[in-house]
């Protein structure tokens, strides 16, 4: 039997040594482009980010932010929508970037002055990002979403673009590394079976292919990029808290934004 682990970079580990077991295939001889704590097998990666409609920015005449805190100016009011970091896992992905950039208290200080500027919050990222977004007829010109969306974006356009209607904002504070990865189960009665659907998990076909059916990075090195991701540079930096204080204070964290942000 084969286990499917995904957005296991905020997961506690315990679990592991009860659940998952080793696995010595071909693909754990190869160092992947992302890492996963250990007895995980990485598959893919991405990036939680801000994204803007460009055209918005251009026919208001407001410049794009440059830091994460120009959000809590006048300027930004009610221009920025997220997703509820309790229902979303993009949405808890930010919410872990700012407590991982800036610190517990200061990130929720952020958030408090967020709310205060008309901040909205979406159940999750469709509604924000087909809703809510700007660039799709809502109101709100900057969205969380991915480093891949620009793109997605030309990648699904109509008709053919020479540059994508959005960008991702790579702002200290606001990006977020997730990896997802695949593992055997303990006791499971088809392991031949299941390392071979680890390895074509990580064949050069379902590498390339993933790209653009999961908007997600290839974890297998020397995979080709697809042309599209031309549109999608990778972020050169990101934040998180460590594996233990998410273990151990996610879901507090989750609480307090509550508190913060919706009542």
């Amino acid at each position: 039997m084969w286990f499917t682990a995904l957005t296991t970079r905020w997961r506690p580990r315990h679990w592991q040594l009860d659940v998952l077991d080793s696995y010595t295939g071909a693909a754990a001889s190869r160092k992947p482009a992302a890492e996963l704590p250990a007895l995980l097998v990485p598959v893919d990666y991405g990036y939680v980010t801000l994204n803007y409609d460009k055209a918005w920015f251009a026919k208001n005449g407001v410049a794009v932010p440059k830091a994460l805190e120009d959000l809590t100016q006048p300027a930004y009011a009610k221009l920025l929508v997220v997703q509820n970091p309790a229902t979303s896992s993009p949405g808890y992905a930010f919410l872990l970037a700012t407590i991982g950039a800036m610190g517990e208290d200061k990130a929720f200080d952020f958030w408090a002055k967020l709310r205060a500027n008309g901040l909205k919050v979406a159940k999750g990222w469709s509604e924000a990002y087909y809703t809510e977004f700007s660039q799709n007829g809502g109101k709100y010109p900057i969205v969380v979403s991915y480093a891949t969306s620009p793109a997605a974006e030309v990648f699904y356009a109509k008709t053919k673009l020479a540059e994508p209607p959005t960008g991702s904002l790579s702002l200290p504070g606001a990006v977020f590394r997730q990896v997802e990865g695949v593992a055997l189960v303990k006791g499971g009665k088809e392991r031949a079976a299941a390392e071979k659907f680890v390895e074509f998990m990580r064949s050069a076909a379902v590498q390339q292919g993933m790209q653009t059916e999961m908007w997600m990075y290839p974890a297998e090195a020397g995979v080709a990029k697809s042309d599209a991701f031309k549109f999608a540079p990778e972020p050169t930096a990101f934040h998180a808290p460590s594996d233990a204080d998410i273990a151990a204070k996610g879901a507090d964290w989750v609480a307090r934004w509550t508190k913060v942000v919706l009542k």
